[in-house]
């Protein structure tokens, strides 16, 4: 039988999140910027003849199978091409959950990309994307498969080129359910929408982040563990970001020395601030493209 081992699924950062509406039908409009980094989850493929797909591994206690975005990935694309081949999955889970990084709509479009290639469905990337959206709208970024500027709630994606940065990750000890912070009543869902070109002119000047992420307020209210870690990093003089709806916070570092280097001098400083308790640390790269957008015919 066909297999694909150790496909790997990155995690995303969101290096800006703006909130600039909602429609009728209660989502809310975004303008981001993704861009994938070295932190990866891993995933085996064993293609089967019987139809069934089924999943194993670490890190999925608790995940009820209806609302496993692998297993509906998996499924999405049988329906989609008629294929009567099944899959073992198995995961090794690295990316936390509820920390903002994207790691179960990753694993969900690795599971699109390597099933079109495995079941040898042939599924060009746009019709991939169309399959992806209805998953999730951070599914979408990872079959697009580039650092990309996303507009709507996510379905509007363009390309863009960012320099080669590292990035010091930190993951509070706290679980945020992205859905209670959307629903929030004092979230900001009325901010300016800013073109493309702002945000490539900004790169030009590099003057640290940009925007800014319109969620951390809220999670910030709601959740004091993240509060007192962004309190801790504010006061340890590190320039950090949110990503997507937390809980993990980011700084930006040209390299990954640089990135280690000050992470070593601020945990020293921040030794077990009362509220900030720290679950998770990563250095990782910058990425340009998904590792596996090569799979996938444009």
């Amino acid at each position: 039988m066909a297999v694909l081992y150790d496909v790997p699924a990155p995690a995303k950062l969101n290096l800006f999140l703006h909130v600039v509406g909602r429609r009728p039908d209660g989502y809310h409009l975004l303008q981001t910027v993704f861009r994938f980094v070295d932190l990866c989850d891993s995933l085996d493929f064993e293609s089967t003849p019987d139809g069934v797909v089924a999943r194993d591994g670490e890190g999925l206690a608790g995940l009820p199978a209806e609302q496993d975005l692998v297993l509906r990935a998996a499924r999405a694309l049988q329906r989609a091409t008629g294929t009567r081949q099944g899959a073992r999955i198995r995961y090794r889970k690295r990316i936390p959950a509820g920390g903002g990084l994207g790691g179960g709509s990753s694993d969900a479009a690795t599971t699109l990309i390597a099933l079109n290639r495995l079941w040898g469905t042939g599924l060009t990337r746009t019709e991939l994307l169309r399959l992806a959206l209805p998953l999730g709208a951070d599914v979408p970024v990872f079959v697009f498969g580039r650092a990309a500027f996303a507009e709507g709630v996510g379905e509007h994606l363009a390309p863009v080129d960012l320099p080669e940065r590292a990035y010091w990750i930190v993951r509070p000890d706290a679980h945020v359910t992205t859905a209670d912070i959307f629903r929030a009543p004092d979230l900001t869902r009325d901010s300016e929408s800013v073109k493309i070109a702002v945000f490539a002119d900004w790169q030009t000047g590099q003057r640290g982040f940009f925007g800014r992420n319109d969620l951390e307020a809220v999670v910030f209210r709601q959740h004091p563990r993240i509060a007192g870690l962004a309190q801790a990093m504010r006061d340890a003089g590190i320039v950090f970001r949110m990503t997507g709806s937390g809980s993990c916070l980011f700084a930006e570092f040209p390299d990954v020395s640089h990135a280690r280097m000050q992470r070593d001098r601020i945990i020293g400083k921040m030794e077990n601030p009362p509220d900030a308790a720290i679950e998770g640390s990563w250095i990782c790269r910058g990425l340009d493209d998904h590792p596996l957008r090569g799979w996938v015919a444009d």
